[in-house]
């Protein structure tokens, strides 16, 4: 079992690097390189369109203009409401990596475990925030939304510079990651996790804090906010 472990975490070790690499060693963007391929990613964008992607609740994307694609970005527009979009697929122990851009007092961010049966709330936020536009570490960029601060890390770079993100979900085991550093670690479901919900906005959404398969959801807040090189990639269970 020892060495089945060692094997997976060689193997996150493998794919993270390959994918940052490629961001590093300047790959054009929104594509795959042969090694990412081998280590099973997959794009989530395309660069082009919004193929793949739908309106929270409903099958396809809204009449919008408030998503939309420019210069190989995803686009939300400042001030129009289009509502959130999800992945057209689930996903249960993953990978995820993005690249984003935001604008000083800006507010967006990435949901998982996302389902459309609940009522309330429905995932998990990494938070992308300008962090002096917020009130509490619970709500800064890099945490679990409202339940799990976040470790200090450098500042975010803001418009038109951008950030790195990466999420990843093995079983219960959940990392966020902000540019190259890890600012949170946390165990779905666990007795840490159900306090700090019982204790936040979510503690009537039944479920809330335990893992689930899911969507990965862009939110729809009123501010600016870009997003390309969205790429996932499953995992085994843990």
């Amino acid at each position: 079992m020892k060495g089945n472990f060692s094997s997976v975490i060689s193997a996150l070790t493998l794919g993270c690097a390959l994918s940052l690499d490629a961001a590093a060693a300047g790959a054009p963007p929104n594509t795959l390189t042969d090694d990412e391929k081998a280590v099973g990613w997959k794009l989530l964008f395309d660069g082009k369109t919004l193929d793949g992607w739908r309106n929270y609740k409903k099958p396809t994307l809204a009449g919008t203009n408030a998503w939309t694609v420019v210069d190989g970005w995803i686009k939300k527009i400042a001030k129009e409401r289009g509502g959130d979009i999800i992945t057209a697929d689930q996903f249960d122990n993953f990978e995820l990596t993005w690249e984003w851009r935001l604008l000083e007092r800006g507010n967006n961010g990435v949901k998982y475990f996302v389902v459309e049966d609940r009522k309330g709330a429905p995932g998990h936020e990494y938070q992308m925030v300008d962090d002096a536009a917020t009130k509490g570490p619970e709500s800064m960029t890099g945490s679990f939304y409202a339940v799990l601060p976040r470790k200090d890390h450098k500042p975010i770079k803001f418009f038109p510079d951008s950030n790195h993100s990466r999420l990843v979900v093995q079983g219960n085991h959940v990392e966020h990651w902000l540019n190259g550093e890890k600012v949170l670690e946390y165990e779905a479901g666990s007795d840490e996790v159900k306090a700090n919900v019982a204790k936040s906005k979510f503690k009537k959404t039944p479920g809330f804090g335990e893992k689930l398969k899911g969507h990965i959801l862009l939110t729809d807040h009123t501010d600016e906010c870009w997003f390309r090189n969205l790429k996932i990639r499953e995992l085994p269970a843990k």
